[in-house]
């Protein structure tokens, strides 16, 4: 895996904006707060064990790079460029994997309700009044939004995903091949069905945007241990750890 800093936005910046549309759209005069407070018998649920993304208290063990409230899976062949002020703060995160890239972020959200359910319809109106229409299809997560923008540099394809956990929710916006066909999506679907949301204990605005930080350091794989003369070589056993 190779990280990589952004200073400024890529290509893509404006569909990316599209993607982001349904949050700007409803402004909430008095915004809902997500309280972890206050517990409720009906709160939705984090999605199923045997797949992520995870809350963290339910993750299961695994090598991650910490963003803050995003934990990535180290996954080979797969880069994360992420575009970040002088304070170290994330502003956009996509991962990349060949002709497929894959854009990541995490909002605060109702403990009782789906986010994804509510903000869904509003993507579909920004991107309609921006003459693109977007497409209702069932996935893995639920229904998902797929579109075709025309670019200077042509079509770009859009899978739009929202999938809710408690008192969060995950968007991811797939481009590319694995827009147009999730079968190839591979290492970027590994990232997704691992992925880890670390989510603070502070009430805020639902739709708010959950911090994301630059890593301290960033994993790496481990290697095997020099051959010693005379001895077999030993094949070295991976180390695991949770964030």
């Amino acid at each position: 895996m190779i990280f990589s800093r952004r200073t400024r936005a890529g290509r893509h910046a404006k569909a990316d904006e599209q993607g982001r549309a349904g949050d700007r759209a409803a402004p909430l005069d008095e915004p809902e707060l997500s309280d972890p407070a206050s517990p409720d018998a009906s709160a939705v649920a984090a999605p199923g064990a045997e797949t992520g993304p995870y809350d963290l208290a339910e993750a299961p063990e695994g090598l991650r790079i910490d963003l803050g409230s995003l934990q990535i899976p180290a996954v080979d062949g797969v880069e994360i460029r992420a575009q970040a002020g002088e304070d170290g703060v994330i502003q956009q995160l996509e991962l990349a994997h060949g002709a497929s890239a894959l854009q990541l972020g995490v909002l605060a959200a109702p403990r009782t309700e789906s986010l994804w359910e509510e903000v869904r319809p509003e993507i579909r109106t920004a991107l309609l009044a921006d003459g693109v229409a977007a497409e209702e299809v069932p996935g893995r997560w639920g229904t998902e939004l797929r579109a075709r923008l025309r670019t200077q540099q042509g079509f770009d394809d859009l899978r739009l995903i929202g999938i809710d956990g408690p008192r969060w929710m995950v968007r991811a916006v797939f481009r590319g091949p694995a827009a147009i066909d999730p079968a190839q999506a591979g290492p970027l679907q590994d990232c997704l069905t691992g992925l880890v949301v670390s989510r603070d204990e502070e009430a805020r605005p639902t739709r708010e945007a959950l911090p994301l930080r630059l890593p301290g350091e960033v994993p790496q794989a481990p290697e095997a241990p020099p051959a010693v003369a005379g001895a077999p070589r030993r094949k070295a056993s991976p180390r695991r750890g949770k964030n």
